[in-house]
């Protein structure tokens, strides 16, 4: 690591943040944060814990969808959990949704609707990690504490060229976003930080000649910003195998289930399925099926998740009334609106030969 010169300071990135701050529905634009004005504390959890491992694109409707639905943390806390599950459908990381009911439950009933203001206190709920807890703090109740994600990584490996390799260099980071953050604005420091590494300071490509932090940064000078941050060299995910079950009635409704709320997937619907998981294959062919009948093979789908990839076989029952085994039966008119999480919608895709979001295109919705 280098010390640039001259040495970054906050002023210029918040008043690059004045002038270019991204116009989002939790955000409150640097010019109103000037006159008194605070951020809702809920917004910023809310959409802190969707942005998780997701981009903003995707994000913004969700997050406009649960304040219709449910526009306080008491709502939230108060709501069935079934129906949370099902809103959260699509975005991924399941675990996120179970902890995002827990979080609002918690801070409801322990905390009278109230969040801790502090980092520390913050880190103490269900759900909230490290990162989290930084960025409600900093940005919700204007504590002066780092804010460290990839995007605040990426800036500070390239203004200081880091040789550590991340995640190894974060705390690194940590320290060098401590000593330069406003004081006085910490929110906004954050925001605008994590701003420039989601545009100028891109991963490919940065726009170098553009940034307000150009003069000191060390990357930029050298012509080998791409090259930041260093990272360890990734170890291939194992790839796992399994049988995903679609059956139908006369009504062409299809048979879902409930996944066991502990594991991958915990919680949400899904149609029968083999035991598959990131350690070990689940079993394959017709003969795997949960029930006895004519199955017919449908093909196969795949799906990346976090540690491994999947692939599953399709196989389909049709004209089927009577199922013994637990759960229900879900037609055109409430199929989009169950807990299905993107695997299970392009299994349903591939056994009845449709797209998932043509089934019901008022959902609008992408997954």
């Amino acid at each position: 690591m280098k010390n640039p010169e001259p040495i970054p300071t906050a002023s210029t990135l918040l008043g690059w943040y004045d002038r270019h701050a991204r116009n989002m529905p939790w955000r409150v634009a640097p010019a109103l944060r000037k006159t008194g004005v605070k951020p809702d504390p809920y917004h910023v959890w809310l959409s802190e814990v969707m942005l998780q491992q997701t981009q903003v694109s995707t994000v913004v409707a969700y997050f406009l969808d649960f304040l219709q639905k449910w526009p306080t943390i008491k709502d939230l806390a108060l709501a069935p959990d079934d129906d949370v599950m099902k809103a959260w459908a699509g975005l991924g990381y399941y675990s996120r949704a179970r902890n995002l009911k827990k979080c609002a439950e918690t801070v409801w009933h322990e905390f009278g609707g109230h969040f801790p203001q502090t980092a520390n206190g913050l880190a103490a709920l269900p759900g909230i990690g490290p990162y989290t807890a930084a960025a409600m703090a900093s940005i919700a109740f204007d504590e002066p504490v780092a804010v460290v994600d990839g995007n605040v990584e990426r800036v500070f490996s390239r203004l200081f060229l880091i040789e550590e390799p991340m995640p190894q260099g974060k705390e690194t980071v940590r320290r060098l976003v401590s000593q330069m953050l406003s004081r006085d604005r910490p929110g906004d420091f954050a925001q605008a930080t994590m701003d420039l590494g989601a545009t100028l300071c891109s991963p490919r490509k940065p726009a170098c000649p553009l940034c307000p932090l150009a003069q000191s940064c060390l990357a930029a000078q050298e012509g080998i910003a791409q090259e930041f941050p260093r990272k360890l060299a990734k170890s291939k995910k194992p790839a796992r195998v399994g049988a995903a079950f679609v059956i139908m009635n006369s009504k062409a409704e299809v048979f879902l289930q409930r996944r066991d709320a502990r594991g991958l997937l915990g919680g949400m619907t899904a149609v029968p399925t083999t035991n598959w998981s990131v350690r070990a294959d689940g079993a394959t062919g017709a003969a795997s099926a949960p029930v006895k009948g004519n199955w017919l093979a449908r093909g196969k789908i795949s799906h990346s998740f976090t540690h491994f990839d999947l692939e599953l076989e399709v196989w389909a029952l049709e004209g089927i009334e009577a199922i013994p085994l637990p759960g229900w039966w879900a037609g055109d008119e409430t199929l989009s609106g169950e807990a299905l999480p993107t695997v299970m919608k392009k299994v349903i895709d591939c056994a009845i030969g449709t797209s998932f979001t043509r089934i019901n295109p008022a959902k609008g919705r992408k997954s």
